[in-house]
């Protein structure tokens, strides 16, 4: 049998197919200090699937936009296109550095009216 895709989630909730449920669903959840854990199991689709029942949108909600922000950020500076290396490598680095710091200003705000 054929590994099916992974779930992909969407901004709003999606249903993934039984395919899905049955390849990457474990068995038997254990919790190992303090995480999930079942036999060495890569749970990517397993969170891929959770995350797509529950859309984005909703999942947002349930963390400060600060450590989405942070996330995005860490990730973002991983690509390697991001870089002084050439001028418009620079130039989006730039414009990525300010429009993070308007974001995280604006997170702050948020978060501190809570």
């Amino acid at each position: 049998m054929d590994t099916p895709p992974l779930p992909q989630p969407q901004l709003d909730r999606a249903p993934i197919t039984f395919d899905q449920y049955a390849a990457y669903t474990p068995e038997k959840l254990e919790l190992r200090r303090g995480f999930y854990n079942y036999g060495g199991q890569d749970f990517t689709g397993f969170y891929l699937a959770v995350l797509a029942n529950m859309g984005l949108r909703e999942a947002v909600r349930h963390v400060p936009l600060s450590l989405w922000l942070e996330a995005i950020q860490e990730l973002t500076f991983q690509n390697p296109k991001l870089n002084f290396d050439t001028d418009i490598g620079e130039a989006m680095l730039n414009k990525l550095n300010r429009g993070l710091q308007d974001l995280q200003e604006v997170a702050g705000y948020l978060e501190e009216s809570d």
